[in-house]
């Protein structure tokens, strides 16, 4: 009776729960069941771009307001008397929906017609849903397996898809997976024999320490930033020109290596200009956004251009942190997404009233020092203060080194401005010489400089030349082009490159907006004379009172170069800008004012939202905002695995993959902020020290067929190296790399593949050619072959993932493009230094590039390769076998060194050396 009882219990318990499960079943998700179809076949006239019938199923709010009827088309709790299911069961094609198109299967009129009976509740789509910060790792029956909680999530999806854990890689296979992953470089054969002869317990996670601690580790992750960034050495369009920039390139790496916290490495990045007393390196991180494309052709209007920049920060904002596509609301309505159109321009209102416009000189930029220049800075500056009277010691102080350079200069009347820091220009204005000299200068045209201080001023000296005899004429106005004339100045040719042409000025006071309007000599060309300096010449200047030897230090503190940054600054004063929302987008169609503010869809109130850019970068990175950490944690997951847990890593909205591990992401994410706070390389330390990611990549069929693409983590990730570790790689194995960090742009090749040649700051000869591949010079229009033929992007948008491909033109480029070449032969070389014997030089050779011991079956194919290459060109005449001068007197070696080159030519050709397995 008592076990009847017991049984009897358990069968009602067993009743409950099945009927639970149909209830359960029976309710309807909006964001599960209802939002894909909505999505696949209604909003598309009653979306965010058209809202047919004045219904929109975009917005809540929308979707059950009054419609063009007057009527709403969705009434809770009844479908019978909605609209919207009698339109979608209508008998007449034509009054049926979806207009024009397939009716809906009949199972998802049913799922749509119990929504509404069920009341029709919505519910933001997942994305915008802050993570639950109490989230349990699962617990599993399998803790043997595990190595910590990101293992008990991805166990749990494995025994639900009816998968199980691939065993742990080799140690040599995690040896080279972890360096690739945590440095992009490959160990060197000293590290790796180091860690494989390390049979202590926890040699694993001693090698991920010291990784994360490498300063090749910031090279690493700052590559994959550059994506996001849209980093180039160039400023796009049609002429491509230069943009010394590559201060930015290595802050990002300084702030990897130094384990910056991603919130500030956020604002810094978005506002760090607007931090109170920022850093030289706050300003310069402020780069990020000015790595836009500026149009530098003549006859461009520089407003249009400025405005297309300020609107690509904006969508690139938000892909960045967001993993939103907000581009397409510059037009209208988010077609899927509920972005309103003006919500864009609320957006754009915080990057509006940035300094910056399109013009060649690309203002604001921060002027900084390489170390050996600020040394002589500094002495100067010391030796001249030292010699200063006592009336001129009352220098202005400044707070960074340059401007302390300008403030002294200014103060004892040596002034000499760069005729290319000009404020505005018009249309026919060119800059040449790596936009140092004012080039096209031509009838008409004109500059301005703002708020020059002509008090005391006398002359006016302009550094020109011209190939006329007589070039033309340089009118100098004030406030306006039509304002007060206070000086005029003819150019002539000149026996030198470069004249001062001089003119005194009438006397005024204060600071004045200064024009200058140039006008055609005897013969009426296109091009009348160049421009380099203008000097303002004033009455009684300190400088004069001193000799010889003072002056000329002041000339030399002159003339010292420095590096400019482009960086974003804001207006204030008179200066500030409106913001207007653009009718369908177009800036020449301005329609009402906008105030800057959040997407409705935050759940920010009025009072607390953002007031400015500073304000708005803190928010991305506060509790307030559900999407940030998600991102951020989807984007090294991405690095570290292979794919995202959202596979769209550009798109977190409706039109995005769902995410493979919803829990998981969401526990990472709060974990990030909570116990990491913000810091990147312990979350990647979890990661790499996980079970799931010390899996073989190794499958059997039934795993390849269950899971093709390894969405489930039941297997190691095998996939394709990017195009920096593949180049990187090669070098590194050779022993040709150089391992520098930092420092400007190099050029390989001495090329840069365009017509406007390589800029002076960049790296050029022997000391360019082996830097890893972050450092090459980045051309948008020219760029590197070989990083487009593995998949770069060329940097002239944001790109959050690359998406790999396999063409012919990628094992032509391995087999016969010069660097692998070269490095092929350098690897031959040290494998023929190894050892005396065939079989250990190719042993050697093979540990080199796959940091593992060679099976019997490839040495016997390296061996076969290496004789039948030998045999050909023993056969040939010794001119056509010498690839190196040095072993002329040599031919046996040289013959050997030839058939040594085709084998390591083949090893950095094979799978696995330019797989990650």
């Amino acid at each position: 009776m008592k076990r009847y009882i017991i049984h009897s219990f358990f069968y009602l318990l067993l009743i409950l729960f099945v009927g639970a499960c149909q209830q359960s079943n029976d309710q309807i998700s909006f964001n599960r069941d209802v939002r894909p179809i909505l999505n696949k076949s209604c909003l598309r006239c009653h979306g965010g771009v058209k809202a047919n019938g004045e219904f929109s199923l975009l917005f809540e709010e929308d979707a059950f307001s009054k419609t063009k009827s007057g009527k709403p088309a969705i009434v809770k709790g009844d479908h019978k008397n909605s609209e919207l299911y009698r339109r979608l069961v209508h008998e007449s094609p034509e009054m049926r929906m979806p207009f024009e198109a397939a009716q809906l299967a009949q199972e998802e009129i049913d799922i749509l017609a119990k929504w509404i009976d069920q009341g029709a509740k919505w519910e933001k789509h997942w994305a915008y849903i802050p993570p639950k910060e109490d989230i349990e790792p699962p617990v599993v029956d399998n803790a043997e397996w595990g190595r910590n909680e990101i293992d008990q999530f991805v166990y749990t999806k494995m025994l639900e898809k009816e998968l199980s854990p691939a065993p742990k890689a080799e140690k040599a296979v995690l040896l080279r997976r972890l360096y690739l992953d945590l440095t992009g470089l490959p160990p060197t054969f000293k590290e790796a024999k180091e860690f494989l002869d390390d049979t202590s317990e926890n040699a694993y996670e001693k090698l991920v320490d010291s990784l994360l601690a490498s300063s090749h580790f910031g090279e690493r992750w700052a590559t994959m930033w550059m994506d996001l960034a849209r980093y180039a050495d160039s400023k796009g369009y049609e002429k491509d020109t230069n943009r010394e920039i590559w201060k930015f390139r290595d802050w990002v790496i300084k702030a990897f290596n130094e384990g910056m916290p991603f919130d500030q490495f956020t604002i810094e990045q978005l506002a760090g200009d607007l931090l109170q007393q920022p850093t030289e390196q706050q300003l310069i991180a402020t780069a990020f956004h000015r790595n836009t494309l500026a149009n530098d052709e003549g006859g461009t209007n520089d407003e249009e251009f400025r405005v297309a920049s300020v609107i690509e920060r904006v969508a690139t904002t938000y892909e960045v942190w967001q993993g939103t596509t907000m581009a397409c609301v510059q037009c209208h309505s988010h077609p899927y997404d509920p972005f309103r159109h003006e919500e864009f321009y609320e957006s754009m209102a915080f990057f509006n009233n940035a300094e910056d416009d399109d013009s060649y000189y690309e203002l604001p930029k921060l002027f900084t020092y390489s170390d050996t220049d600020a040394k002589k800075v500094k002495e100067i500056i010391s030796y001249v203060n030292n010699e200063l009277r006592p009336e001129d010691k009352n220098v202005p102080d400044a707070r960074f080194l340059y401007d302390q350079k300008d403030s002294l200069l200014l103060h004892l009347g040596y002034r000499v401005v760069e005729a290319e820091t000009y404020d505005e220009s018009s249309s026919l204005i060119e800059l040449a010489k790596g936009l140092k000299l004012i080039d096209q200068v031509q009838d008409g045209s004109w500059l301005r400089y703002d708020e020059v201080d002509l008090t005391a001023i006398l002359e006016m000296g302009f550094l020109a030349s011209t190939k006329l005899e007589y070039g033309g004429d340089i009118s100098i106005h004030i406030d306006s082009l039509k304002g007060q004339k206070i000086g005029e100045v003819k150019i002539t040719k000149s026996p030198k490159e470069l004249k001062e042409f001089k003119t005194n000025i009438e006397a005024i006071d204060g600071k004045h907006d200064v024009y200058l309007r140039f006008s055609v000599g005897d013969t009426y060309i296109q091009h009348l004379f160049s421009i380099d300096k203008i000097v303002y010449y004033e009455k009684q200047r300190p400088v004069d009172a001193y000799g010889k030897e003072f002056r000329q230090k002041l000339k030399e503190l002159a003339s010292i170069p420095a590096n400019s940054t482009p960086i974003m600054r804001e207006l204030t004063g008179k200066y500030v800008r409106q913001t207007f929302l653009f009718e369908r987008g177009s800036w020449l169609t301005p329609g009402e004012e906008v105030q800057s503010g959040i997407p409705g869809i935050y759940g920010i109130d009025n009072a607390n939202e953002p007031q400015n850019r500073l304000e708005f970068a803190q928010w991305l990175v506060g509790k307030e905002n559900p999407l940030s950490a998600r991102v951020v944690v989807n984007r090294f997951w991405e690095q570290i695995f292979g794919f995202g847990l959202v596979e769209s890593m550009e798109e977190f909205g409706s039109q995005g993959e769902m995410p493979s591990h919803p829990a998981l992401l969401d526990w990472m994410a709060v974990r990030l902020v909570k116990k990491h706070n913000w810091h990147i390389k312990p979350l990647l330390r979890e990661m790499v020290l996980s079970a799931t990611y010390q899996q073989s990549s190794e499958a059997d069929s039934i795993k390849l067929e269950k899971d093709p693409i390894n969405k489930w983590l039941s297997r190691g990730f095998r996939t394709r190296l990017s195009a920096e570790q593949i180049r990187d790689q090669a070098l590194s194995v050779s022993g040709l790399l150089m391992r520098k960090v930092g420092g400007p742009s190099v050029s390989p090749t001495g090329k840069d593949g365009g017509w406007r040649g390589i800029p002076e700051w960049a790296v050029q000869g022997d000391s360019a050619r082996y830097r890893r591949s972050l450092y090459t010079l980045f051309k948008r229009v020219t760029p590197p072959m070989g990083m487009i033929t593995f998949d770069s992007p060329d940097r002239s948008v944001c790109s959050s993932r690359r998406i790999r491909t396999n063409t012919p033109l990628q094992a032509l480029n391995l087999l016969n493009d010069g660097t692998f070449f070269e490095a092929a032969q350098a690897l031959a070389k040290r494998m023929l230094q190894s050892d005396n014997e065939l079989q250990n030089q190719l042993k050697f050779g093979y540990q080199l590039a796959m940091n593992q011991e060679i099976s019997a079956e490839k040495m016997d194919l390296l061996k076969s390769l290496y004789n039948d290459a030998l045999a050909y060109y023993m056969e040939k005449e010794e001119g056509e076998v010498i690839i190196n001068a040095s072993l002329k007197e040599q031919p046996n070696d040289n013959y050997k060194l030839a058939a040594m080159t085709m084998v390591s030519n083949a090893l950095l050709n094979l799978d696995e050396f330019i797989v990650k397995g």
